[in-house]
């Protein structure tokens, strides 16, 4: 919950970015900094944008493997071609991927809303749940899960992909129609990531009534959570629905990245080359990890990969939320529309907490290696 409303907060300064100043946080940093300097931006959000396709290429893989029985190692082999897909869905303009991202979030929440409705978990321990303790912080274990789901919910690489998709809405471009597409791209930005919300936790309180409830603590593998699924609930579809929401999920996140890639290359270097070959770059990187995790550690090192590479996501937050809030309180690019005193503050306190939990898991991270 935490980490959704970090994500409210600062995918609305991305939206005013990207609204007033006319600027996608790619751009404004090119603007902003030496070349040097954005330079080392642009490499940090590339790492956060092949980390964000090395978890799509594992999940899709998993999901294959689950729904059609395709080996590991074909399937992520397979996500390649899923660039074919993307060009064909670019050719017909961008409210057509729109439509697909919505259908497939859409599908994550109906496959996760049945099997909630199956699970009946507990309501009680949903609200406590919601309530952070200190064991997150002090436990190295718990906070590595944790900033992982910081990482997958904020994903640094969508403050750049919302600064610059806001742009491609008709609003009139004076004061009163900024504020007014503001206040709708707002709305529509809070809806959806309400609807994240929802099914993130989701994730978690399933997996909690299903497997922790019924004394199955050692299921931490995605393929053991799918075998396990459907004879714990008694309803042959649960497992199915599991695959189908994971396998959605994974498509969905290709969308987001390859646009978001698209955007950071030409904001931060001013550099433009066809979408096929961007995507299929990013995609042969992510793709190289995953094949060498796989074929020599199987599910349990894609597992722990995938985990991983949400960390990864974590540790690049920091230099985006940063320039972001500094950019919006720049009164010389916002105007009227700088941050009030309230939310400058709230914005450097968001930034500096996930500098700070990122920092405080490399500390204990590397402390335990010296010891």
């Amino acid at each position: 919950m935490l980490s959704n409303l970090m994500a409210i907060f600062l995918q609305r300064l991305a939206l005013r970015l990207g609204i007033v100043a006319e600027r996608d946080l790619a751009q404004a940093c090119r603007d902003h900094f030496s070349p040097p300097v954005a330079f080392a931006l642009w490499v940090l959000c590339e790492i956060a944008i092949i980390a964000c396709d090395l978890a799509e290429v594992i999940g899709s893989a998993i999901a294959l493997n689950l729904l059609f029985g395709i080996p590991l190692i074909y399937g992520v082999l397979l996500t390649a071609f899923d660039v074919m897909l993307l060009l064909l869905l670019q050719n017909r303009g961008f409210r057509w991927l729109e439509a697909v991202v919505v259908t497939l979030v859409l599908t994550v929440g109906i496959c996760f809303g049945v099997q909630i409705a199956l699970s009946e978990p507990s309501i009680g321990g949903i609200l406590r749940g919601f309530v952070p303790t200190a064991q997150i912080v002090m436990n190295p274990e718990m906070l590595y899960i944790a900033i992982g789901i910081l990482g997958a919910t904020v994903m640094p690489h969508n403050l750049y992909l919302h600064s610059s998709v806001v742009q491609t809405r008709n609003y009139e471009r004076n004061a009163e129609g900024k504020r007014e597409a503001l206040k709708y791209a707002t709305i529509d930005s809070t809806l959806s990531l309400i609807f994240a919300l929802f099914i993130n936790a989701a994730i978690l309180i399933v997996a909690a009534a299903v497997f922790y409830r019924t004394g199955n603590y050692e299921i931490a593998e995605i393929e053991s959570a799918y075998e396990m699924l459907s004879p714990l609930l008694g309803t042959a579809g649960a497992s199915t629905l599991f695959a189908v929401a994971l396998l959605a999920s994974g498509q969905n996140s290709t969308l987001t990245g390859t646009l978001a890639g698209q955007i950071v290359m030409e904001g931060f270097l001013n550099l433009r080359i066809r979408p096929w070959m961007r995507r299929l770059i990013t995609r042969l990187i992510a793709i190289v990890p995953a094949v060498f995790v796989t074929y020599y550690y199987g599910s349990q090192g894609t597992g722990q990969l995938l985990v991983f590479s949400q960390v990864v996501l974590s540790m690049q937050l920091s230099f985006a939320v940063f320039p972001l809030v500094m950019f919006t309180c720049d009164q010389g690019k916002m105007g009227e529309f700088a941050n009030s005193s309230l939310t400058k503050i709230t914005g450097y306190i968001i930034a500096s907490v996930i500098a700070a939990l990122n920092g405080w898991l490399l500390f204990q991270t590397f402390s335990g290696w010296l010891n």
